[in-house]
């Protein structure tokens, strides 16, 4: 398992500290990395230390999105909760509809902070889904 690809995705949110001890220990240690974790690879990481599969495979998810799109990590975890779990859901996605989603689930973790997410960036992200998937064609 490999470390190169992108930067350094630790430290991980708290809920997350035994998958990140297990990747730690694994030598995985980038987004690229976790994004090229296999289902098995996976299932023999969660047999170590605690770790949960359905934990690893949100940080892939998040991860693959991460590195297939260039989003920031936060940006990602935002489109996993929002139910957005691949490159192909992105692509197909309402940009208004998405926004609204966004909105409500930035709203409800960050409070009255301003909005990161834009109508201007959603499109943007729809349009980077879009293309990947075209050049992967």
């Amino acid at each position: 398992m490999s470390s190169d690809l992108g930067p350094s995705p630790y430290p991980l949110p708290s809920h997350f500290a035994k998958e990140q001890a297990v990747l730690i220990a694994a030598g995985i240690n980038s987004w690229g990395a976790i994004a090229r974790l296999s289902d098995g690879e996976l299932d023999q990481l969660s047999r170590r230390g605690g770790a949960l599969e359905r934990q690893l495979r949100k940080l892939r998810g998040q991860a693959q999105l991460v590195v297939e799109l260039d989003l920031e990590p936060y940006q990602a975890a935002l489109l996993l909760y929002a139910g957005i779990a691949s490159r192909q859901g992105l692509a197909a996605a309402s940009p208004q509809q998405l926004l609204t989603q966004l909105g409500r689930l930035e709203r409800s973790l960050t409070g009255m902070a301003p909005a990161r997410i834009t109508p201007t960036l959603v499109r943007a992200w729809i349009q980077r889904a879009q293309d990947a998937g075209r050049s992967k064609n």
